[in-house]
């Protein structure tokens, strides 16, 4: 079968076809480097931008054809279509000669050269950084008892990460929400500045502005309960790392002027992402990441930071947290994150019976919804009442026709976030779209462009705007030139409010609902985690990991077919690379 047959063949029993019209026009370029005869070549080539466009960082022959089904997420009428012997494809292959080659093979994995070279780059930066000699004080553990208290029995590991972090030059620290991430890095900031000769120069990152602004907040409260030179060495403001890396070529000299790097929600960094970061640290500074290697990878290529914990690079500089401060293991969303996380199909199925049925109860911190009309009356009005604070000031507001002042949008700000619905997929009768239409209905608001109560999240960083990727703001009325107009409410990281233009917003989603990818980096008081009632290759242990453990205090999960819950906490993601 000839590689232009593949749409067509595709289609049979398929919503899309699995290749689509970059993947062939790659493989139509290799073919115009150096044409070949082999049609399996222009498959593999094809293949290869698939997986990319897939979240892979290669190709991974290994085990194949009896992995193909895993590894493609193809159905049985796709992989019909494929050749056989790829494998043996693969050793005669044409584009993977020279050091200019458009695809790249290592062993059964194939490459896309941009891929391999991310990979090559992580991974040859970080053997440097750990052959680099890194002076810890010799009084370490008094200090760490000054920090932590003496040590007991049973061992500390935010006690750990802090001494691993000050003997060695790249620490990675993964735990879930409330395991003390950077209450650990405030600790250790601490005990490299008392062992600094001068003041120490940190810089903290994170990779989206939502990310960005938790991890300053969280310094600026840090600061506030720290006396003399232990606040000094806090720095209040957190950047994004697009912005960060941005500014590093024309200021080189600022990346070079680093003591100690701090990136946040590192589960969030996508294979290019992190060898650029990795590039930009000197190799004299501390890196210090840290992320949940349980929730979602990255939305592009790679799964970094997974693969860095499970495999031998960084195995022996990574420390796991493993006890949560805001969650009890044994009983409420922390059970069921456990339950999930482990794939525990069995406790999870009785976790569900057992929840009583409401979108959420005051008697319980976790319930559960098996509706399956998503416009049900008695639903929406429990989701209604649930924002009923928001709405109060919101109507209050415009009953008295007065503008918004900052403090006012602040509030709304806060008082909008501590509910937040989050669903699995963007389009479809349960998708976000259809679920952002339906609560703008139930909520009482107008079907405009335009509302005032309309809630928008950016969809890319705007720096011109000061708006990074990930922002939420408010329309509200506003006082302008002496009448009222609507503007757009954000918060900034220094606790003020950052006022636009509507129309100067091209790029942003309302968000009454939000996907759970765009949760990322999110808390939220109350989660509602909506599930779909079609199977989805999306419907991962990873993603309902993640909508999960956005929720603070209560959680309600809407699953009109729960056994699909329970399929989704048995699939793990399992992306192909070569860090591991």
């Amino acid at each position: 079968m000839s590689l232009s047959d593949i749409t067509s063949t595709a289609l049979a029993g398929a919503a899309r076809t699995p290749l689509n019209g970059l993947d062939l026009a790659f493989a139509q370029f290799c073919d115009g480097l150096q044409p070949s005869t082999d049609t399996r070549h222009r498959w593999l080539a094809a293949l290869a931008s698939h997986q990319w466009g897939r979240g892979h960082a290669c190709l991974d022959l290994h085990d194949w054809p009896s992995q193909a089904a895993e590894d493609l997420a193809w159905t049985a009428d796709q992989l019909q279509a494929l050749p056989t012997d790829l494998v043996g494809a693969l050793q005669t292959l044409p584009w993977t000669r020279g050091e200019h080659s458009p695809l790249v093979q290592s062993g059964y994995r194939l490459y896309l050269r941009r891929a391999w070279q991310a990979e090559q780059a992580i991974r040859d930066n970080l053997q440097l950084r750990l052959q680099q000699a890194v002076s810890a004080p010799p009084d370490l553990q008094a200090q760490l008892d000054a920090l932590f208290g003496v040590a007991g029995t049973t061992t500390d590991w935010q006690r750990q990460a802090c001494a691993h972090a000050a003997r060695h030059a790249v620490t990675l620290i993964t735990g879930g929400p409330g395991t003390g991430k950077t209450t650990t890095v405030v600790k250790l900031l601490r005990l490299l500045q008392a062992n600094a000769s001068t003041n120490l120069r940190v810089v903290l990152a994170a990779p989206t502005g939502k990310a960005a602004a938790r991890l300053s907040q969280t310094m600026v409260q840090a600061r506030a309960q720290s006396d003399g030179q232990q606040a000094e060495v806090l720095p209040e403001q957190a950047q994004t790392l697009h912005r960060w890396l941005q500014a590093l070529p024309s200021e080189q000299a600022a990346g070079l002027q680093t003591d100690v790097v701090v990136v946040d929600e590192a589960s969030m960094i996508d294979l290019e992402m992190m060898a650029r970061l990795l590039q930009a640290v000197p190799l004299s500074a501390r890196l210090i990441l840290l992320g949940d290697k349980d929730q979602l990878a990255s939305v592009e290529a790679g799964a970094v930071m997974a693969q860095l914990c499970q495999g031998s690079l960084l195995s022996a500089h990574t420390i796991s947290l493993l006890h949560s401060h805001r969650f009890d293991a044994s009983q409420g969303i922390g059970q069921w994150a456990r339950a999930v996380n482990r794939g525990e199909r069995d406790t999870l199925q009785q976790l569900w019976q057992q929840a009583p049925e409401g979108c959420f109860q005051v008697q319980a911190v976790v319930s559960r919804l098996s509706i399956v009309d998503s416009g049900d009356p008695e639903t929406l009005a429990q989701l209604k009442q649930l924002w009923a604070p928001w709405l109060d000031q919101l109507h209050s507001l415009q009953n008295a026709d007065s503008a918004c002042d900052d403090a006012q949008a602040l509030s709304l700000l806060q008082s909008f976030t501590r509910v937040g619905v989050l669903c699995a997929l963007r389009k479809g009768r349960w998708g976000v779209q259809a679920f952002n239409r339906l609560l703008q209905q139930a909520l009482g608001f107008e079907d405009t462009p335009w509302f005032a109560g309309r809630p928008v999240m950016a969809r890319r960083n705007d720096y011109a705007l000061g708006i990074m990727n990930g922002d939420l703001g408010l329309c509200l009325p506003r006082r302008v030139d002496g009448g009222i107009r609507l503007r757009v409410a954000f918060a900034d990281a220094a606790g003020g409010v950052r006022w636009q233009v509507p129309g100067r917003l091209d790029d942003v989603d309302t968000v009454f609902a939000m996907t759970v990818h765009q949760s990322q980096g999110s808390e939220f008081e109350q989660v509602l985690l909506v599930l779909p009632d079609q199977n989805a290759p999306i419907l991962t242990r990873e993603l309902i990991y993640t909508g999960m453990t956005r929720a603070r205090q209560r959680l309600c999960v809407w699953s009109p077919a729960p056994s699909l819950l329970l399929q989704a906490c048995e699939r793990q993601v399992q992306r192909s690379g070569g860090l591991d």
